[in-house]
């Protein structure tokens, strides 16, 4: 926005006398008789400079203008401001689409996975679903490499005995005890000891 102080090329707080000569400046500047060949737009910047100067030579004039011209630029802000949050809600909501899309992709993608299905088959399903093929390969790549690697992780995991075997286990236990009280009542009590703390926990175990 253009303001009578951008006509004289003055600053909003310039002095009087400042004013006046910058309209002089101005003056000689754009007067007809100085351009030559360019009368037309020379006459149009002529006048503006002198209706410029004309209110801000007037201080009631200029105080009204000043009251006008900064009621202006409160609402040129305001609506600049209002302009920028509107864009802002816009974009942060077609983020929130797109992570959505590729949220729901992924998880489609990692159901074929598990179901035993091929990087095309995954692939082309995504493809399918209007999902660019550069996205498509490398979601259907992460998705087939994540449940590689799950399953790897559950494969590394022990097994848990099995319960002939847990049940085998807890009857040597109990022939050793029998045994070792026999010949040593004091190594027996030890014995006993330790098979009472094991017996509770191995019971949580297998609860």
């Amino acid at each position: 926005m253009t303001t009578l102080y951008d006509t004289l090329s003055v600053p909003e707080n310039a002095t009087a006398e400042e004013i006046k000569r910058a309209y002089r400046k101005a003056v000689m500047r754009w007067h007809p008789d100085r351009n030559v060949g360019q009368e037309h737009a020379a006459r149009a910047a002529f006048l503006d400079v002198r209706n410029a100067y004309a209110i801000l030579s007037d201080p009631a004039q200029r105080q009204v203008y000043d009251s006008v011209f900064a009621e202006e630029m409160n609402r040129q802000e305001a609506e600049r401001r209002r302009e920028e949050r509107e864009q802002a809600e816009r974009e942060a909501a077609m983020r929130a689409a797109q992570e959505a899309e590729y949220a729901a992709r992924v998880a489609l993608a990692m159901r074929f996975a598990m179901q035993g299905y091929n990087r095309d088959v995954v692939r082309g399903v995504l493809l399918a679903h209007d999902c660019g093929d550069d996205l498509a390969c490398r979601i259907a790549d992460s998705a087939l490499a994540l449940h590689a690697s799950r399953q790897a992780e559950t494969e590394a995991e022990p097994e848990s005995p099995k319960p002939e075997e847990a049940a085998l286990d807890t009857h040597d236990a109990h022939d050793t005890h029998a045994k070792q009280q026999e010949e040593n009542p004091a190594s027996a009590d030890r014995v006993r000891s330790f098979s009472d703390i094991w017996m509770p926990f191995w019971n949580v175990l297998r609860s």
